[in-house]
């Protein structure tokens, strides 16, 4: 089930499903470690000797933000129990602390008995094994730990601090579901303490007056010891939890408008989701630097494994939204902790945990016997872009000084020599990490890194090596058009594959990611062979159903819905493959009305964003339902991007006049 809602600042994060139930917790890290591991975490009504849980069918249920913050507005209405709760979740912008105000409302015009649950299912750092829960009397709170993760709940309502019921046991083990069961008579148990496979379920007594309101603010106080997470506790209780709510309301709200952008041209919605994605994005990044791709744990059930890593290759892409929306802190961050993961070598490898170590990966470092490197050479080659983007937008030499080697010199090098003797790089895996050979994507990015590299060898006064990077790109650019280029079809092959007799098979699948011929190797998008490329390549891989869209690739298999008419949809549709239409036409864009279908594609985003504003990954052709993972970071970041373009692009035309 896609995740809606998250919320968070970099070492906490929290995401939640459509139902609202609370699905991830992520501490210290993003992506590192979910001590959910993706159960669920319930919460629940009693009243008038009725229960409901928040999947029950009779919830209406509206799940948004506080309009540019990370603060939510969700809303809950149960027309059969009487009652309708406002809740407002919010993450400290500093604390590691999570917030839930709920403000439960009479809708039968009587005095009522209310009583709120929260059921919590942790398994600390992904294994229930060896967790214990118990009541502190101390801090009148449940607090469930194991090793260094210490998770203290805790609560004030309008009369009183700390919880009012409890029950503390076991789930998953000889038969037990879990101490959510005892809540649904309206009692909880208070048993003290329990070790293993743990769970504890949080009560609160509320009466709400006919017509009237009563309210609770929860919280969950995280350390990485007990006296850390008591400490913070006494730090709510003296600030105020409802405070520390506004006060991050108040803090993502300038954040998010750090740097003023006319955006006069725009519709409303469309700023609306501009700002939406920075905010998203933002949750999905950690403190320490890496970003995440995704942090949605049902992919689990799809592959055995999850998004909770950083690509570099996304890293970059997204790290370029951060340059253009001015958050220089957080790009700075991202190519620091690039820097980390080489760990002196020349080039990237598939992905990387938050700690920036080696994360899990299906690249062999053998085939047919022989040692193959197992990378995807468009990763590091957009590293280094990415980094030139952002110091011509801020030119912090002090900062880019200790990472021109490991980040320019070094991959730059190393790019010039895995090269083959036309010029062209040497086989790796594609973007899309499906198959081996030279690909289109690939060589675009690579020839936009060199670029790149020849730039700040210049910069640097390095002007032998500034020459060798420039020749590089330009030979590789001419072996492009050489041997990638079909004239029979028109436009280029997606990848070729290297042949005896020093000459290449074509594979001639049309591919969105050709977009980077113009965005990353900066050809100009009139160029005949270019302009030829995107127009054909956009014709095979649209999506021609009511819901539109651009596939991936032609007869893309992943997630695939639709088997049997791949002319009318060669794929899902994908929100980055969509938006890197609109780069093309802006890019192209003479005249305003020449930027009509960007804006469009820009409207069509809106219009598959979930309420809150969240993006998907994908979309079903037919009935536009999110697939794969929710929020995809890349998703929201090339949004960012594209409409930073369109703003660049319309300037520039109406200052021309």
């Amino acid at each position: 089930m896609p995740r809606d809602i998250p919320v968070g600042n970099g070492d906490l994060l929290i995401t939640f499903d459509r139902l609202y139930r609370v699905r991830d917790i992520f501490y210290p890290q993003v992506g590192r470690y979910n001590h959910t591991d993706g159960h669920v975490q319930r919460f629940g009504v009693w009243v008038d000797g009725r229960f409901a849980w928040i999947e029950d069918p009779g919830w209406e249920r509206s799940l948004r933000y506080r309009r540019d913050t990370l603060v939510t507005e969700v809303t809950l209405r149960h027309a059969g129990l009487g009652l309708e709760i406002e809740c407002r979740d919010a993450v400290d912008f500093h604390e590691p602390a999570y917030f839930r105000r709920a403000v439960i409302r009479d809708l039968l015009g009587k005095d009522r008995d209310v009583r709120l649950f929260s059921h919590w299912d942790l398994s600390i750092r992904g294994s229930a094994v060896g967790d214990t829960a118990n009541y502190d009397p101390a801090t009148s709170s449940v607090v469930v730990y194991k090793d260094d993760a210490y998770f203290l709940f805790n609560a004030c309502d309008e009369n009183k601090c700390g919880i009012d019921n409890w029950a503390i046991g076991t789930k998953r083990v000889r038969g037990a579901e879990g101490t959510w069961r005892d809540a649904e008579d309206g009692q909880l148990g208070r048993n003290a303490i329990s070790q293993g496979s743990v769970d504890a379920t949080i009560g609160f007594n509320l009466q709400v007056p006919a017509g009237g309101t009563s309210y609770v603010t929860q919280w969950l106080a995280c350390g990485k010891s007990y006296s850390e997470a008591k400490a913070l506790n006494q730090r709510i209780l003296e600030t105020g939890p409802d405070r520390m709510i506004e006060r991050t309301a108040s803090y993502w709200s300038l954040w998010v408008r750090k740097e003023p952008l006319d955006m006069d041209g725009l519709p409303p919605a469309v700023c609306d989701l501009f700002r939406r994605s920075q905010l998203v994005l933002r949750t999905q990044i950690d403190n320490a630097g890496a970003i995440i791709a995704a942090n949605d744990s049902d992919i689990t059930q799809f592959g055995g494994d999850h998004y909770s890593y950083c690509w570099p290759r996304d890293g970059a892409l997204v790290a370029y939204s951060l340059v253009l929306t001015g958050q220089s802190e957080l790009s700075r961050s991202f190519f620091r902790y690039c820097a980390r993961c080489l760990r002196g070598e020349s080039y990237f490898l598939h992905k990387y945990t938050p700690a920036a170590e080696l994360a899990s990966s299906w690249h062999p470092w053998m085939l047919e016997g022989q040692r193959v490197l197992p990378i995807q050479q468009d990763e590091t080659s957009l590293v280094v872009w990415s980094l030139r983007k952002h110091f011509e937008t801020f030119r912090d030499v002090e900062f880019v000084k200790p990472l021109y080697l490991p980040l320019v010199v070094r991959p730059a090098d190393w790019i010039l020599k895995y090269r083959d003797a036309h010029g062209l790089p040497h086989p790796s895996w594609d973007l899309w990490e499906e198959r081996r050979g030279v690909h289109l994507f690939t060589v675009a990015c690579t020839i936009g890194a060199l670029k790149a590299a020849a730039a700040f060898a210049a910069d640097f006064g390095e002007h032998d090596r500034a020459g060798a990077y420039r020749e590089g790109a330009e030979r590789m650019t001419q072996a492009m058009r050489r041997y990638m280029w079909s004239e029979k079809d028109g436009r280029f092959a997606r990848a070729v594959l290297p042949q005896a007799g020093n000459g290449y098979q074509f594979d001639m699948t049309a591919d969105s990611a050709s977009f980077a011929l113009t965005a990353i190797a900066d050809l100009p998008v009139d160029d005949p062979q270019v302009a030829s490329e995107l127009a054909k390549m956009r014709e095979i891989v649209t999506v021609r159903t009511p819901v539109g869209g651009y596939a991936r690739y032609y007869h893309d298999y992943y997630h695939q819905v639709e088997r049997d008419r791949i002319d009318q949809v060669p794929g899902n549709p994908w929100v980055i493959c969509t938006l890197w239409r609109a780069q093309a036409v802006i890019a192209a864009a003479k005249r305003e009305e020449d930027l009509a279908e960007a804006l469009d594609i820009l409207n069509w985003c809106v219009a598959r964003a979930e309420a809150s504003g969240v993006l998907a990954e994908q979309f079903n052709p037919h009935t536009g339902e999110a697939i794969s993972v929710s929020p995809l970071t890349w998703s929201h970041a090339t949004f960012v991007i594209v409409v930073v373009e369109y703003l660049k692009k319309l300037a520039d035309i109406r200052a021309r006049g």
